[in-house]
């Protein structure tokens, strides 16, 4: 019984070898306040670099409780970054070869910076898309992909958020 005792005791002490990925010094806090500088935008599409913006700003508040700061210098956190690609394809067809959903792919590269540093705390690439139906009416169409477009950017602005924390 002794044995089988210091056998289970053993085995808890060890643990699973499971932990937590990001640290304490790696968490978005809640408080803190965040500025996005205007996105740099590579690419022909003229807006955007306005909706990636706003969805990283209302993810940071919705996901980790930051508030968008007044100026780049109130900011605590500061994110720049750079929209590489925007584009946008056919990925499926009806049985009379009419396209039925285009893909939206954006390419954004980012980085975070804390205030005061000049070095960036962390910096990637991320890579986001969401489908939308074609249709023929072009008001239809264009309203398709601006609402792609918004689900491509939320999305990419989670992937951001956790890769900050888990410091990928």
């Amino acid at each position: 019984m002794r044995f089988l005792s210091l056998i289970v005791i053993f085995t808890l002490l060890a643990g699973c070898g499971y932990h937590v990925t990001g640290s304490a010094e790696n968490r978005l806090a809640p408080g803190q306040s965040l500025w996005v500088a205007f996105i740099v935008n590579e690419t022909i599409s003229p807006s955007a670099q306005t909706v990636i913006r706003r969805a990283l700003l209302e993810e940071g508040h919705a996901m980790r409780g930051l508030s968008p700061a007044g100026s780049q210098a109130a900011g605590d956190l500061q994110v720049k970054g750079t929209l590489r690609s925007y584009s946008s394809r056919a990925v499926s067809y009806t049985a009379a070869d009419r396209v039925k959903e285009y893909r939206l792919t954006i390419d954004v590269e980012l980085e975070l910076h804390c205030k005061g540093a000049n070095a960036p705390v962390w910096k990637g690439m991320f890579q986001s898309y969401q489908d939308y139906p074609a249709s023929t009416d072009l008001a239809l169409q264009r309203s398709a992909e601006e609402a792609a477009l918004a689900a491509a950017a939320r999305i990419l602005a989670q992937k951001f958020l956790t890769a900050v924390e888990q410091s990928y």
